[in-house]
């Protein structure tokens, strides 16, 4: 067995993508327009997968956009967050404040922090390896809203 992708519903590609692959930093591996079913299937994956596999058995994240939807989608209790390690926790979140993303939970311990898509996806970001030492202005940053 082999994990795959996590699919995710979003009502705005651009905004999605502006915040996945200009924010975040994840790369387009591949699209599927079905005309049929009415639906784009977006599929991303961070740059270091893509770096250690071929683009076929990177894990990947998917985007799924309805095109005639206008459903505003839920969260259920049983869905948590995606989660991403990242090599400096703190100049990741500062690129994403510089960008226009709420940083919800700063990375007050040099190790973790949550941010949240377009579409109210939580996502986690973890220091790789050893927690930075703390820092301003994130040790003493408040929570913003839920993650």
């Amino acid at each position: 067995m082999k994990f795959l992708h996590t699919m995710v519903r979003v009502r705005d590609v651009d905004a999605s993508l502006d915040f996945y692959c200009n924010k975040l930093g994840l790369v387009e591996t591949r699209r599927t327009e079905n005309e049929a079913g009415r639906f784009t299937l977006i599929f991303l994956a961070a740059p270091r997968d893509r770096e250690t596999a071929e683009a076929e058995q990177a894990p990947e994240l998917e985007l799924t956009y309805n095109w005639d939807g206008d459903e505003v989608y839920q969260t259920g209790r049983s869905w948590g967050h995606l989660a991403y390690r990242v090599s400096d926790i703190y100049a990741t979140c500062q690129k994403l404040m510089d960008a226009g993303v709420t940083i919800n939970r700063p990375p007050r311990d040099g190790r973790m922090a949550f941010i949240k898509s377009p579409d109210d996806v939580s996502i986690e970001l973890l220091q790789e390896g050893k927690a930075l030492a703390p820092a301003e202005p994130w040790a003493s940053m408040e929570n913003t809203g839920s993650w």
